[in-house]
């Protein structure tokens, strides 16, 4: 199958837009794709836990669910967006993208307000999600290929930029370190916030497929455009293994392996769908494996 269709579909798509040029400002079409897609299904999630909690609560007494405030429902966004960046960053040495531009931020605040001011959102269902699905392997991928690897890759110590460990719990860090604290906290709850268990710390949370997903991805990317010494290594030694010529396999083009990575994680995040949705393992201890 060749990856031209979708390399080029890529680059038109991270291609800086208006009005936001005119201001010197670097924000692509699939950066407001990513923004108002996160807005507007934590909108919706705040809305299922609500009615959730409405239930639970039972006729009789009252719900102690607190009025709900732009600015808790906005940090806990930026908090999900950023958080695994600000915990990453002091360990790598490297200042957070937030602290040094205001511009994505800004743009996340603002995309919320925007939702927060529409009347009715549509319910979460399968006929919405599926074709979302395609979309977040898309945005993802761009995380995970072309936003966490060079920090890491190009560090001023030859030890962290060489280091595949280093890489890899960057990605698991930066992906996942926001919902953890988010969840940690119950910023999404309506109740008042309290320290709680998240749901990756829970019996098959380790399951989910934003978990494992982040650095399975990196990491192929990785090793297909050998990033590091590491990975041109592993790359040589696996061909070898499946029969190759030689031990010397030449790397594929960046943009190649994104659009390779995004299709991999639009699989995967289709088939999490169709499990939510109970389309496959309705009836199997599979059942007990959260792929959310």
């Amino acid at each position: 199958m060749s990856l031209q269709p979708f390399t080029s579909l890529y680059r038109y798509a991270v291609e800086p837009i208006a009005p936001f040029t005119w201001f010197g400002t670097k924000v692509s079409s699939l950066d407001l794709v990513a923004v108002f897609r996160l807005c507007i299904a934590l909108r919706q999630m705040r809305e299922n836990l609500y009615a959730k909690h409405q239930r639970s609560a039972g006729e009789d007494r009252p719900a102690l669910a607190e009025e709900r405030s732009f600015v808790r429902d906005a940090c806990a966004m930026l908090t999900i967006v950023f958080g695994g960046e600000a915990i990453i960053g002091p360990l790598l040495g490297i200042l957070p993208s937030f602290m040094f531009s205001g511009v994505s931020p800004g743009l996340y605040i603002a995309a919320q307000a925007i939702v927060e001011y529409i009347p009715v959102l549509p319910s979460v269902s399968l006929g919405t999600e599926l074709p979302l699905s395609i979309i977040d392997g898309f945005t993802r991928a761009m995380l995970l290929c072309s936003l966490i690897p060079p920090p890491v890759i190009t560090h001023t110590s030859p030890i962290i930029a060489s280091s595949p460990w280093a890489l890899l719990l960057s990605s698991l860090v930066i992906t996942n370190g926001g919902f953890f604290l988010t969840n940690m906290f119950s910023f999404m709850e309506p109740t008042p916030l309290t320290l709680t268990t998240p749901d990756e710390l829970k019996p098959y949370g380790w399951t989910t497929t934003d978990i494992w997903s982040a650095p399975f991805i990196t990491g192929l990317y990785a090793l297909l455009t050998h990033a590091q010494p590491f990975w041109a290594e592993l790359h040589g030694v696996i061909s070898t293994v499946l029969g190759g010529a030689g031990s010397k396999v030449d790397p594929m083009d960046a943009e190649s392996a994104r659009a390779l990575c995004a299709l991999i994680l639009a699989a995967l995040f289709s088939a999490r769908t169709a499990k939510n949705f109970g389309l496959i393992w309705k009836k199997s201890v599979a059942e007990k494996i959260k792929t959310q």
